[in-house]
């Protein structure tokens, strides 16, 4: 076997912080492999690996790969690295609670994943914790996964399955994964994106529609399919409402008040419009890491 050689790359990043980034919840949080100490990151895309590292005090990033060129516009894409972030401060620091979350944890991005991946991902969330989301899909991608060779020749990796790669696994099988009751949900997710829905193929400015065409999906409830439209298609207008961002939010915003979550929908539509993606993350994360 012939092994590529390794290249890498510089890419400037001001105002990032791949640690609260990588640590947030994203689908990366679930299949990347993170490295406190050199705060690094190794992660595959495409059939590819990708390595990033943040080193010194954060301003640069370096890209490791066999094929730099992509792996340099995957991580400025996947990182979304040309969003102004002093702008989308300026407009959602409506409040000290979000201020406080941007003081903590300033430089995290909200992510922009392959959409299969995201949805694969956020099915397996629910009803669960980080640790175990990581297990799982782990799991999923050392049964499921095929090989990429480590460029360094040093072993290989395993790529992130297709839904074709575990149309044909059974429940039972998916169970061995540990994916519990969710096994029935990715086998629909994957029989119906094969056949039936091209998640690539959706257009992701319109948020409704793109919505109500992801709820198809069985296992695709309100939350996930706006974990899906703003993790996997980029779509800020999405606000995903799990119990973390619902409590945060009856406190926050409604005085210890038990609301409906369209209630919650159109205070963060009024709140923050058209970057409330960008406040949730800020609140989902400050609320699980407290």
């Amino acid at each position: 076997m012939i092994y590529e050689q390794l290249q890498a790359a510089k890419i400037s990043s001001p105002l990032f912080d791949l640690r609260h980034t990588f640590e947030s919840g994203c689908p990366l949080t679930f299949h990347g492999d993170y490295d406190r100490n050199t705060n690094s990151l190794i992660y595959t895309a495409d059939g590819r690996m990708v390595n990033v590292g943040q080193p010194g005090e954060g301003k640069t990033l370096m890209v490791v790969s066999s094929d730099v060129k992509f792996a340099t516009h995957e991580v400025a894409r996947r990182f979304r690295l040309a969003d102004d972030l002093n702008k989308i401060y300026k407009r959602i620091s409506t409040d000290d609670h979000i201020n406080d979350a941007i003081n903590k944890y300033k430089g995290m991005r909200v992510t922009l994943n392959d959409p299969w991946e995201t949805t694969l991902c956020f099915i397996i969330s629910q009803f669960n914790n980080v640790k175990r989301i990581r297990l799982i899909v782990k799991n999923l991608i050392d049964a499921y996964g095929s090989e990429i060779p480590a460029a360094d020749g040093k072993g290989v990796l395993k790529s992130f399955p297709r839904p074709e790669n575990l149309i044909a696994a059974n429940a039972k099988d998916l169970m061995k994964c540990g994916t519990g009751f969710r096994a029935k949900y990715i086998q629909h997710a994957a029989e119906y994106c094969t056949n039936n829905l091209d998640l690539y193929k959706l257009n992701p400015g319109k948020y409704e529609a793109l919505k109500e065409t992801l709820m198809e999906i069985n296992g695709v409830g309100d939350k996930v399919a706006d974990c899906i439209a703003l993790m996997g298609y980029g779509n800020l207008n999405a606000f995903p409402i799990d119990v973390h961002i619902k409590r945060s939010m009856e406190n926050l915003y409604f005085k210890g008040k038990k609301m409906k979550m369209g209630k919650i929908h159109d205070l963060a539509d009024d709140r923050w419009g058209n970057f409330q993606g960008y406040a949730n993350q800020y609140l989902f994360h400050k609320e699980r890491m407290s």
